[in-house]
């Protein structure tokens, strides 16, 4: 079981069983909502740069 870090809110996501994954510039990041995917997918280089900043706002 690999444990990644949700780049938008910053919680543990195991890789193996979420749906919720997106490809930027060559590298997959993991999600634990469809939420955190769109918010990351709206503006990947802001959490690149800045870190999780926690759950976006529905």
């Amino acid at each position: 079981m690999v444990k990644q870090i949700d780049p938008v809110c910053g919680m543990e996501v195991e890789s193996e069983k979420t749906p919720y994954k997106s490809v930027y510039k060559g590298k997959i990041y993991y999600f634990c909502s469809q939420h955190c995917k769109k918010a990351f997918e709206k503006n990947p280089e802001y959490y690149l740069q800045h870190g999780p900043v926690g759950m976006p706002k529905s």
